[in-house]
């Protein structure tokens, strides 16, 4: 399995689902948004077009770390992808 992690290398709980996705041999391909202009134009039009960021929106949060599965759903929860 493959998934593409959406965070900030800035955000403690980004770096935690790194490290915790490296431990469990998980593929990952990491789009920082703190450090590239593209991936954070990404991922705010993801952002503002699912449902999944509801929440975090509603309380000011970023709703990073996101995870996208490789057949493009998406989840906030990092165990949703380790389980």
């Amino acid at each position: 399995m493959k998934v593409t992690l959406i965070g900030s290398h800035l955000c403690p709980d980004t770096l935690y689902a790194i490290n915790r996705l490296c431990e469990a041999g998980v593929e990952m391909d990491f789009k920082n948004i703190s450090a590239s202009l593209a991936d954070l134009k990404a991922y705010l039009a993801l952002r503002e077009s699912s449902p999944v960021f509801d929440g975090p929106k509603a309380n000011g949060s970023l709703g990073i770390p996101c995870f996208v599965r490789e057949d493009g759903s998406l989840t906030l929860d990092l165990e949703q992808i380790l389980g």
